[in-house]
């Protein structure tokens, strides 16, 4: 492999089956997982074909999307809920597909679970039925979410044809501040490319920012570089990648490992590889970044002022002022004071147990503002395990949060979890489009756990900055 190869191209050329006369690379799969939304028209279609799953050890499959996190006793009370439950089990029973389920302790949101038993691994391509398939690039694998008919094409073939996008190199470099977070992070990077920005690229996270970041925190960036709008998002896998793995269900084991992590660091891109762009950031100029409008780029520092539409170049000024409309809010206006009525911690995002322990030393010792529901949803079940274990959850419930079971939630509302009404929603998912979170007219602010749990003290937006030191200290 050339030195002057980035990690993508490498991944891109290891994988490389063939090239097609569209000009698409046909790319081999090493890890492909699914979930109960996107899978059920794909096994469908094998079943009109009367073909088999080609590689089943190379297919995993959890529920997460439409999973109550309240009551999950079977059969759920939502009728389409309970269908695709059926589905996904009854087609993994006999395609011989490894099926995480609400009764394996091993179950969680798709792209929590994958890391968490060593599933996700540098070097592989990954795909998912699932746009936030890019999560995993911060293990330095190359990870694509796809669509039904490709889910299909893969567990036939265990190939996915694609054109190769171009690579962004991100650079953060400084130090993050006190109460800045990997979300906003990411929310700055979507804020200042925009959510057109990265289409047609990869981006390859890197910097020295990212370099201290945990996997967690690398999850989440990389999570969100589809909002940004690239194709997926990556980070150079470093010793940070290979202790995180060491150890965990599905990696080798002993002198394997080591062999195993040797070329997982190889991959890595060099000091000479080359990109199609570089951008650089600095970290001392992000600060606790909040959405303000309907789409990701929309954001602003939680010390800023909603911008006024004639900032911006003429053919986003409509978009600027749909937003206002749909928001409420009034250009000038500061962000924070912004009054909430519910907030959501958890999702792909941020349901991690580091989420979860930043949100609850806010929480700690504080109650939830009268009239605000709060909601907390461990990202898998071994995350709901752990923070049993350190008693995060008896923080959330003395301060007044809902403690949940495991799944997507909120995120994306295809659960019994929804807005209702004009409910404004501070929320640590992904998404804050028109209608994200099961409410068409519901108002979701994007924000950090941490700032998620300020926000549901306070009843409105703050800055988590003021509220770092422990009560009463």
């Amino acid at each position: 492999m050339s030195d002057k190869q980035n990690l993508f191209n490498k991944v891109w050329d290891l994988h490389t089956v063939s090239t097609l006369p569209s000009g698409q690379t046909q790319l081999f799969v090493g890890l492909h997982l699914i979930h109960e939304v996107t899978s059920p028209q794909a096994f469908a279609m094998l079943r009109e074909r009367g073909l088999k799953v080609m590689y089943p050890e190379q297919t995993w499959a959890t529920v997460d999307h439409i999973v109550p996190t309240d009551n999950q006793a079977r059969p759920f009370a939502d009728d389409l809920a309970e269908e695709m439950m059926s589905a996904i089990e009854k087609n993994c029973r006999e395609f011989g597909v490894t099926l995480l389920d609400l009764n394996d302790d091993r179950q969680g949101i798709v792209h929590v679970v994958g890391p968490e038993q060593g599933l996700t691994q540098p070097g592989q391509i990954i795909v998912c039925g699932d746009s936030h398939t890019s999560t995993h690039g911060a293990f330095g694998a190359i990870a694509f979410g796809i669509g039904t008919s490709q889910v299909a094409g893969v567990l036939a073939t265990q190939t996915l044809a694609m054109g190769r996008p171009k690579v962004r190199k991100i650079e953060v470099n400084g130090e993050l501040a006190p109460g800045v977070y990997a979300k906003d992070v990411t929310l700055h990077i979507i804020r200042k490319l925009g959510v057109k920005g990265g289409i047609g690229y990869a981006y390859e996270y890197a910097g020295d920012v990212f370099d201290r970041m945990t996997m967690e925190e690398r999850m989440t960036v990389c999570n969100m570089s589809i909002e940004g709008g690239a194709r997926c998002g990556y980070i150079n896998p470093d010793q940070a990648t290979i202790e995180y793995l060491r150890g965990r269900p599905n990696v080798p084991h002993g002198e394997e490992f080591e062999k195993a992590a040797e070329w997982w660091l190889s991959l890595a891109s060099g000091p000479d590889a080359e990109y199609d762009d570089v951008v650089t950031f600095d970290a001392a100029e992000i600060e606790p970044t909040v959405t303000w409008g309907i789409n990701p780029e929309q954001a602003l520092g939680v010390s800023e002022d909603i911008p006024k539409a004639e900032d911006f170049p003429q053919e986003e000024q409509a978009g600027i002022r749909e937003a206002y409309e749909y928001m409420d809010l009034q250009p000038g206006q500061p962000i924070a004071g912004v009054k909430v009525d519910v907030t959501f911690i958890g999702s792909c995002t941020n349901g991690r147990i580091s989420d979860l322990r930043e949100a609850a030393a806010i929480a700690s010792g504080r109650k939830v503002a009268e009239g605000v529901k709060a909601l907390v949803v461990p990202g898998s079940q071994q995350v709901l395990k752990q923070a049993v274990a350190e008693g995060l959850d008896k923080i959330f419930e003395d301060a007044g949060f809902e403690w949940r079971a495991a799944g997507c939630s909120m995120c994306l509302a295809m659960n019994p979890d929804k807005l209702k009404g004009r409910e404004v929603c501070a929320s640590s998912s992904n998404r804050n489009f028109k209608g994200r979170q099961g409410s068409p007219t519901g108002r979701t602010l994007l924000m950090s756990p941490a700032m998620v749990a300020a926000a549901a003290i306070n009843g409105r937006v703050s800055d988590v900055r003021e509220m770092l030191e422990p009560v009463g200290v």
